[in-house]
């Protein structure tokens, strides 16, 4: 056979060989270290400098002409997939930059990205102790820690890594249901009564979403009016806990909110206990914002009455700034996940191994298959300690001070609330064709025009990126939130100055 025939064949080989999973030094090697290398350089570092933009901004079909975005029959090259990682890289928002603010998570922590990429490589699925035995024991170890710090005596309870906060609120309402009603579980809805539940009006939007996903009914999600600096009404609940028993309803919960999503006001949880504990209702604290304040000696007083709680949802990837995701639901009753939750699949949860299947703990989730989303917050954990958790914290705190009152002496810019709690701040930018025209009858009308406009022109360009939203009877305003402790007082600074040079030209 001819040599360049020899060589068709072994071309053919190859990519037929393509499809296997197996990593193979010959074939994949080169391009692993080659894809490690661009995200280092180019995600990792290159991404994170102030120097670079927080997001490249194309149009959906600028993007859609650059990067093939169908799958295909046949295999590329390798060099065609380390292109599209870059281009994948280029047009994706920059989490990572210091200017990134926009949401409730930011930045990429070293060591958390670390215990990620461990993960990863592990492709472990956490349900049993024989094929997930560090993960079982490390989530034991992590939420019992985090359960003592949220004050139960010796870490007590039980506890769960999820998909998000959403879904850590939607087991709360599970557990709190099978507490009180664990017929449910076998017989359904039709065997309890109408159940109310009860939240505040700027409450994240998972409780009414999870109550109507579950069953119970977004309309049987009450509302609880909200002061003015954000903060449950305790009062008003007790009007609607009265008002729900009055029409032959079944009260049986309260969702508190420890740190809200825009306001990041943390409720009165005391006096809430105090009702719950009156009508015996289930106190749920949603902390997925504020939690990580609970790390804090400083600030840990925001959260006062936590350890009243019957359970608690705690999102490290926020305030702690762990890789997303990484979501914890807490309760205080030992057994009520299992209890509420469990199966006994006879393929998976086998009774009679050699092994104490104690730790086979995946029955009391809902899910089967299931991230080790610990490892990333554990390998945070011991590389700063407790320790530089509350070195974090207390900068992120002094930090949204040091901005909050920079911007109180700035021309054109209007607090919304004096005094937040969290690390929110929230204002209006106001620009100088608006300035001195506050009693004017269409003010507000124009105002709300104002901050749609500096977001196109800060996200064209690429400066930083900050959300705004109304609120009730507020027009559009501004939310910076602080969650990146590499942030100092000259970032601040660079904010509100920006905040001026995209916005005091505007028209509206």
């Amino acid at each position: 056979m001819p040599a360049d025939s020899n060589l068709v064949v072994a071309g053919e080989a190859a990519k037929e060989s393509f499809f296997q999973s197996l990593p193979e030094r010959s074939k994949h090697e080169e391009f692993i270290r080659r894809a490690v290398d661009l995200l280092v350089e180019r995600v990792v570092f290159g991404r994170s400098q102030r120097s670079a933009k927080v997001v490249e901004w194309a149009a959906p079909e600028e993007i859609k002409s650059v990067i093939d975005l169908k799958p295909r029959e046949g295999p590329i090259s390798h060099d065609e997939l380390l292109a599209i990682m870059a281009d994948v890289a280029r047009y994706s928002v920059n989490t990572g930059h210091p200017y990134f603010v926009n949401q409730l998570f930011s930045t990429v922590d070293p060591y958390g990205l670390i215990g990620q990429w461990l993960t990863d490589a592990l492709n472990p699925s956490v349900y049993t102790y024989e094929v997930a035995p560090v993960f079982t024991l490390m989530e034991e170890e992590v939420l019992r820690e985090m359960r003592a710090i949220v004050g139960w005596q010796g870490g007590a309870g039980d506890g769960i890594f999820c998909p998000g906060g959403s879904i850590s609120n939607g087991y709360a309402i599970s557990c709190a249901r099978h507490y009180f009603y664990p017929e449910v579980k076998s017989k359904g809805v039709y065997a309890v009564p109408k159940l109310v539940l009860f939240t505040s009006e700027l409450a994240h939007y998972s409780t009414k979403k999870m109550a109507s996903f579950m069953g119970i009914g977004s309309d049987n999600c009450i509302m609880v009016k909200a002061d003015s600096l954000g903060k449950m009404d305790v009062g008003d609940l007790e009007i609607k806990i009265e008002e729900a028993l009055k029409t032959g309803a079944t009260p049986f919960m309260v969702t508190a909110t420890a740190g809200t999503t825009v306001f990041g006001a943390f409720d009165p949880l005391v006096p809430i206990s105090v009702l719950c504990k009156k009508y015996n209702l289930w106190l749920h604290v949603d902390a997925a914002w504020g939690g990580g304040a609970l790390m804090s000696k400083k600030h840990r007083h925001l959260l006062n009455g936590i350890e009243l709680a019957d359970s608690v949802t705690w999102n490290p990837h926020k305030l702690l700034a762990a890789p997303q995701q990484c979501s914890t639901f807490l309760v205080k009753h030992k057994n009520v996940l299992k209890e509420g939750h469990s199966s006994n699949a006879k393929y998976l949860f086998q009774k009679d191994k050699f092994y104490d299947t104690s730790y086979d703990t995946g029955d009391k989730h809902i899910q089967c298959g299931r991230r080790a989303d610990v490892l990333k917050f554990w390998f945070m954990w011991k590389a700063k300690g407790s320790d530089g958790f509350e070195q974090h914290i207390d900068k992120l705190f002094d930090n949204a001070k040091y901005f909050l009152e920079h911007i109180r002496q700035r021309n054109g810019f209007e607090l919304v609330l004096e005094n937040p709690e969290c690390t929110n701040i929230m204002f209006w930018y106001v620009p100088n064709c608006l300035r001195g025209c506050e009693n004017d009858p269409n003010y507000k009308e124009r105002l709300h025009k104002v901050a749609p406009k500096i977001k196109e022109r800060m996200i064209k360009e690429g400066s930083m990126m900050v959300t705004y939203q109304p609120q009730g009877n507020l027009v559009n305003f501004f939310r910076i939130v602080f969650q990146n402790s590499a942030l100092d007082h000259e970032d601040m600074v660079y904010f509100a100055d920006e905040f001026e040079r995209l916005g005091s030209d505007i028209i509206v």
